[in-house]
């Protein structure tokens, strides 16, 4: 088996700083976040950021530029800048940082869905800031990803050289991508990123994630490489079955806080190295950023 491409995402924006004390918020934790991630293995590191005040996801092009400034000086880990940013904010707003800065690699959501995380409120009832109710609580909240919106992104950002990682939801959202490849709008090989678990998505059941890889297969043949996020305490789970069958995984804070039930993780280091553990014990290896840039097709640093 090819030695597994690990993604680490160390922030994001589904979860608010009053659920942590070990979120990232600032750009200077955001960078460190993201280089223990890659100094314990990841190849690929899923970048958000937040307002250093309050910690609400924003999609600011300097803060964007001081992670990854920070970042470049110290690793060479690829970075995938997301055009998702929080479904509260319009499609200019999220895609503005991927288009200023023109990264080698760039998320895409591949579909419309409900947005599912007002349970979250169940289990965290200490919030500080206002905008964190507000923010969970949207049981209205549509994640708007229409197919205008998909190709105006394709073709606004892979014109500069940008490759994709397309997440996908659902079993829809594959076949909204296979769509996008029959009309040449993408090109293989292509980075599909299963997200399960999330409400409003595909479930998180093992047979869940094998649909999604055989729904793959069906419609990509070998012309996609495979990986899989499993939201909350289907993190771990998820990416077991996906190195098990000799696929990628991500894992990270913006996904899971979590490191076992009932217990915070302190990093998402510590959670790379949990998939760490369990590619070494099926006798896989990890792959390098060189290594990942190369099966992705991705054109480099430079």
């Amino acid at each position: 088996m090819n030695s597994a491409i690990i993604t680490c995402a160390p922030t994001g924006a589904i979860h608010t700083p009053s659920m942590s004390p070990y979120l990232p918020v600032t750009p200077e934790e955001i960078a460190a976040e993201s280089l223990a991630a890659a100094a314990a293995g990841a190849a690929i590191v899923h970048l958000h950021v937040r307002d250093p005040d309050d910690g609400h996801p924003v999609q600011d092009v300097g803060l964007f530029r001081d992670v990854l400034a920070m970042i470049g000086q110290q690793s060479d880990v690829v970075i995938n800048l997301t055009t998702g940013g929080s479904p509260h904010m319009t499609v200019d707003e999220r895609i503005r940082p991927a288009m200023e800065l023109a990264p080698e690699l760039a998320s895409l959501n591949m579909g419309t869905m409900n947005f599912g995380l007002y349970p979250m409120l169940d289990r965290f009832t200490s919030l500080r800031h206002d905008w964190e109710r507000k923010h969970l609580g949207n049981k209205a909240l549509i994640f708007r990803n229409s197919f205008e919106d998909i190709e105006r992104i394709l073709r606004t950002c892979g014109d500069q050289g940008t490759r994709f990682e397309f997440e996908c939801y659902d079993t829809s959202h594959l076949y909204n991508l296979a769509h996008f490849l029959d009309r040449d709008l993408v090109r293989p090989p292509l980075f599909v990123q299963s997200v399960v678990g999330l409400l409003g998505g595909i479930g998180a059941d093992v047979e869940d994630v094998l649909h999604q890889r055989r729904t793959a297969e069906r419609l990509f043949g070998d012309q996609f490489e495979w990986s899989v996020l499993g939201a909350g305490a289907a993190q771990i789970r998820s990416a077991a079955v996906a190195l098990a069958v000799g696929s990628n995984a991500r894992v990270g804070l913006e996904d899971s806080l979590w490191d076992g039930p009932g217990r915070l993780a302190e990093s998402s280091g510590v959670q790379v190295e949990r998939v760490r553990a369990i590619a070494e014990a099926l006798h896989r290896g990890l792959a390098t950023p060189s290594q990942a840039r190369d099966r992705l097709d991705l054109r480099g640093r430079s």
